[in-house]
């Protein structure tokens, strides 16, 4: 599963982590950027009060994963989806647009990146639910 979003510095990094922890590592999480920009503190905060430390996560480039095979990519935000690459095996794709949390005031800031984190394990969870009740050969289409 790649989780892509244009920093690779909160969403994306947010999502590789909610899967990698929520599939109890059964599910192999990879997250990248377009335009990759340090982790952001308040990701890696809003994470750590869940109980997962994201802290040590590199930010990577999409173009580290041009030769990986994925069943699934995911674009967290509309600008990545526009400028996606094509990547090896035709993987399932899926757009979840989220709004950047780090492009809030920061009065509100926080709580911004918990409503993302909130809505990541949301989503997370549906798609647990979907892979484990899905035929692989469907899943594959």
């Amino acid at each position: 599963m790649l989780f892509l979003c244009t920093g690779n510095s909160a969403r994306s990094q947010m999502a590789e982590a909610l899967l990698r922890v929520r599939s109890a590592g059964v599910v192999e999480a990879c997250s990248a950027g377009s335009h990759p920009k340090p982790l952001h503190p308040d990701a890696v905060r809003v994470m750590a009060e869940r109980g997962i430390n994201i802290s040590g996560q590199p930010t990577k480039h999409v173009d580290r994963f041009s030769r990986s095979r994925f069943d699934w990519v995911i674009t967290l935000c509309d600008k990545v989806r526009e400028i996606c690459p094509e990547l090896p095996g035709h993987p399932t794709t899926a757009h979840w647009s989220l709004a950047d949390p780090a492009a809030v005031a920061d009065a509100v800031r926080h709580a911004t990146f918990v409503r993302t984190a909130d809505e990541l394990e949301l989503r997370i969870g549906l798609l647990l639910a979907r892979l484990t009740v899905e035929p692989p050969e469907r899943r594959a289409s």
